[in-house]
């Protein structure tokens, strides 16, 4: 191996280092707790060798967004090969709400930390992992509208959409009303997903009601 070579992959080598520390800070003590010198003590070298790698903080914030949209992805992926649509979709949901709540810090830092680093993943590149996740949940009704049960003319993405927003809000429930004694997550991700395939349980068709002036 040839010095130019070795340079480069000791360059390399540090810049895994100052994400994998800079992940365990977030994970520990939560994304505020992230500065970089508080990082640049915690891997031993000077705060301006940080600077060579990453241009702030919000650069190494928008990488580990990055990489928790990878293993959400990698979560999704078993539940996404489940070749019926509707038996992909509560696996999907449970997924997605599993990786959340076992995931707490990367799920803040990626959804509930700073609107710009999870508009900047899907601003990038539609291949990137932001946008392959949401594809995966766009996909099952894609096929659901391709095997004729959906009806013609139904949006396969705003139907996702919904499905995201309500897995979404299971897990912020979770994470920020932690004292709210709710139904146990994994039971109101089966709610939700059968209430969005079959409607309210039991709704019965009511009388309009009149208009009073």
């Amino acid at each position: 191996m040839g010095i130019a070579e070795r340079k480069e992959r000791q360059r390399a080598e540090l810049r895994e280092q100052i994400l994998r520390v800079a992940r365990d800070i977030v994970v520990k003590e939560g994304f505020p707790a992230l500065s970089m010198r508080k990082l640049a003590d915690a891997v031993e070298y000077a705060p301006a060798t940080l600077y060579l790698h990453f241009e702030n903080r919000e650069a190494i914030a928008k990488e580990l967004c990055v990489r928790g949209f990878q293993d959400l992805l990698a979560l999704l992926e078993p539940a996404a090969q489940v070749e019926d649509p509707l038996e992909r979709l509560p696996q999907l949901a449970k997924a997605y709400v599993r990786f959340g709540l076992e995931h707490p810090e990367t799920y803040r830092l990626i959804f509930m930390e700073d609107p710009k680093l999870s508009t900047a993943l899907f601003g990038d590149s539609p291949e990137g992992a932001g946008p392959r996740a949401f594809g995966v949940l766009v996909q099952v009704f894609v096929d659901l509208l391709a095997a004729g049960r959906l009806e013609e003319g139904t949006k396969p993405e705003q139907l996702a959409e919904v499905l995201w927003a309500g897995v979404h809000g299971i897990v912020s429930l979770r994470l920020t009303c932690t004292g709210f004694p709710g139904t146990p997550a994994e039971e109101l991700t089966q709610v939700l997903v059968t209430t969005l395939v079959k409607g309210l349980p039991g709704l019965k068709a009511g009388r309009a009601q009149k208009k009073t002036r």
